[in-house]
């Protein structure tokens, strides 16, 4: 054979094997470089005032009489509508929720003695856009209870108590997402500086979920009891590195 026909395809071999080593170390290159980033996180907080108040009343009276126990159940609905009023509650915004009664001798296990045939209730539901009102109508109920009025304690709402909730976190959003992700992207310099190095560009982001908190937490301290709040929002970026 002759030497040129066996020297032709060993040249054509060797840049073969030269350019696959080219391309894998360029792979492996550029594969290491996709591992150097920094993991980062913004924070943006805002303190806010709770916009509306839920406020339930819930009543309860007792008779042997259901005529005569819904008449006082009457009275004690408007002695709640007076005591608003006294207190600069809008009474417009009330609604009469739940209404029940039972009869002891519609319960065929009942077997105590009986000192009520019939038990009454019905929620007075408060619904204001004055959350400040309704706080310091609140701290005066025992008005309430110096004049008859029954009110019993409940599951929805939290225990009985004012809510106070904040409606405006659309509003926040634009604003607080930029601060966020200007910290995160400050925080990413900060470190590429550090490091000698740059940052390339966004690898992966993750907004975070918005948090209302109550402004001061501790513990027993619900959000929902509190008229002031904070808006928190965590953003977490991940910066490709030079």
């Amino acid at each position: 054979m002759s030497p040129r026909l066996v020297i032709v395809p060993a040249i054509f071999l060797a840049a073969g094997i030269a350019l696959g080593g080219f391309l894998a170390g360029r792979g492996v290159l550029q594969a290491r470089t996709a591992e150097r980033y920094v993991t980062v996180k913004g924070v943006s907080e805002r303190a806010v005032r709770a916009e509306l108040a839920l406020w339930p009343l819930r009543l309860s009276v007792s008779d042997n009489d259901l005529a005569h126990g819904q008449t006082k159940m009457a009275a004690d609905v408007r002695a709640i509508k007076s005591f608003l009023v006294r207190h600069g509650v809008d009474t417009a915004g009330i609604a009469l929720q739940d209404f029940m009664v039972n009869d002891a001798f519609a319960n065929q296990y009942q077997s105590d003695r009986i000192a009520s045939r019939y038990v009454i209730r019905q929620t007075v539901m408060v619904r204001s856009t004055a959350p400040e009102k309704v706080l310091a109508a609140s701290q005066s109920i025992g008005e309430l209870v110096d004049a008859g009025v029954v009110i019993t304690s409940g599951n929805e709402y939290g225990g009985g108590g004012p809510t106070f909730l904040f409606k405006g976190l659309g509003e926040l959003k634009p604003a607080m997402i930029a601060e966020a992700t200007a910290e995160a992207r400050a925080g990413a310099e900060q470190f590429a500086r550090d490091a000698k190095s740059s940052i390339a560009g966004i690898r992966r982001a993750n907004q975070g979920l918005f948090e209302i908190r109550a402004r001061d937490e501790a513990q027993g301290v619900r959000e929902e009891n509190q008229i002031e709040k904070t808006v928190r929002v965590v953003t977490t970026v991940e910066y490709l590195l030079n």
